[in-house]
């Protein structure tokens, strides 16, 4: 993935990111862009297949990029959107993808006046879970604040939010570690 373990996009995803920002940007299709970073985002994660072809050194740059950018098109995303996804696969970024659209959702967020942030929880939240957490988020940053939701069971229950480089954890899986260290040292 275009993440490395601690969840910071690579140099080159944030690259990719930037030049499709401000192209979007020129275009006056900021919204639209991000809605194909979704879509797509949406199928990465439902298609092991997707990952698999875009992570394959098997699979030639130009052979990827006509492949993914047929996905794009099958998804509907605009012709911006399948070209940046079509380019960065051609040059061999095609696993930075990923990262790529988070940058970017950074990006336009920060253009909207608003913060980016992950909250990922051990399962799915409800909209009033959602939306609580990110009136909390809020307050305490001070700003406008947009979420993208993702789901990791092995924090067994609570969630854990990502704002930048900070990092709020309030899984049982924190807790349960934190209490094997103290009775550890105890």
């Amino acid at each position: 993935m275009a993440e490395s373990p601690e969840g910071e996009a690579s140099e080159a995803a944030a690259r990719y990111a930037r030049a499709v920002f401000e192209l979007a940007k020129d275009a006056k299709a900021l919204d639209a862009v991000e809605q194909d970073f979704a879509k797509f985002s949406t199928a990465w994660g439902e298609s092991a297949d997707l990952r698999e072809a875009a992570r394959s050194p098997l699979i030639a740059p130009d052979e990827k990029a006509a492949g993914l950018t047929a996905v794009a098109a099958s998804l509907g995303l605009s012709d911006l959107g399948r070209k940046a996804i079509g380019a960065a696969a051609q040059n061999g970024r095609a696993r930075e993808l990923p990262g790529i659209a988070s940058e970017y959702r950074k990006l336009v967020a920060l253009e909207r006046g608003a913060r980016q942030v992950e909250i990922i929880s051990a399962r799915p939240l409800s909209e009033a879970d959602k939306a609580a957490i990110v009136d909390a988020l809020s307050k305490q940053l001070g700003a406008k604040v947009e979420a993208e939701t993702s789901v990791d069971d092995s924090l067994i229950g609570g969630f854990v939010v990502r704002v930048g480089s900070r990092q709020f954890d309030a899984s049982v899986k924190a807790k349960l570690d934190a209490l094997r260290l103290a009775l550890k040292t105890a």
